[in-house]
């Protein structure tokens, strides 16, 4: 009995180190006496103890937060920026083989991407256009750890952190703008103001009617604003001898010359 006890113990401790079980998201990378075989999973795989090494690589996607960098660009303005970055592991055996650590090593390419990219544009189009931006930091980390085994997904750039001096420029600069626009809207509609007055009294000239009609529109517009319960019209043409400047259409003149002439003896 004592001497099946230790054959157990060792069959036990056998089948622990040489049973692993690797996960759906996983995969398994065998080296046997320092050389690769090949990388194997999801499930149950066996291992031999003390020849074999086996080192597990994640396939999920891994989100990457790039800390913030100090940024000059290209108009001399200093930032902060930080982005966050996303990739995952396409082919396991080149991310142990190839760098040593993929996740420190694509850390700090994306750290100088993000220098260099933001450091070689200007401040107004790093805030305007920050989906270009994104798209070539995104196609330089790429192609960088595309030998690596790995695919960069994502970029995008999450803060940007400018100067109290600078924030308070681009507010007055803001500011000056919408000044602008409301000036020139002002402008817009005197001008249309003026133009559709014009017209009125163009029409009002040729047909004299036109603005006894509007003058009686204003008196019920006032007798609605006011309430007054009885408002009494007085025709415009009792006030032309009482007004010094007051000239008879041109239709009128017209028409009165001619009648003299037609009347005048030959």
């Amino acid at each position: 009995m004592f001497s099946i006890l230790p054959i157990l113990i060792i069959l036990v401790l056998f089948l622990a180190s040489a049973i692993k079980v690797v996960n759906e998201y996983e995969r398994a990378v065998i080296f046997r006496l320092g050389r690769i075989i090949k990388a194997k999973g999801p499930g149950l795989i066996i291992l031999i103890p003390m020849i074999d090494k086996m080192t597990k690589i994640s396939l999920r996607i891994v989100t990457l937060d790039v800390p913030s960098q100090d940024v000059i660009t290209k108009d001399n303005v200093s930032v902060k920026i930080n982005a966050v970055v996303y990739f995952r592991v396409m082919d396991p055996v080149k991310a142990v083989l190839e760098v040593e650590d993929y996740m420190f090593a694509t850390t700090q390419l994306a750290q100088t991407t993000l220098r260099s990219i933001c450091g070689s544009v200007e401040l107004d189009e790093i805030l305007a256009h920050r989906d270009k931006i994104n798209s070539q930091i995104q196609e330089i980390l790429d192609e960088h750890t595309d030998p690596w085994g790995i695919k960069v997904t994502n970029v995008e750039l999450k803060f940007i952190d400018l100067p109290q001096d600078m924030q308070r420029a681009m507010a007055r600069q803001a500011e000056a703008e919408r000044e602008r626009r409301y000036k020139v809207i002002s402008a817009e509609g005197e001008f249309q103001a003026a133009e559709k007055l014009a017209q009125a009294a163009e029409i009002i000239s040729k047909k004299p009617m036109a603005l006894q009609l509007r003058y009686l529109q204003t008196l019920k517009e006032m007798s609605y604003e006011s309430k007054a319960s009885t408002i009494l019209p007085i025709p415009i043409d009792l006030f032309k001898n009482l007004i010094p400047n007051y000239s008879t259409p041109p239709t009128q003149v017209s028409e009165q010359v001619q009648d003299q002439e037609e009347i005048r003896p030959e």
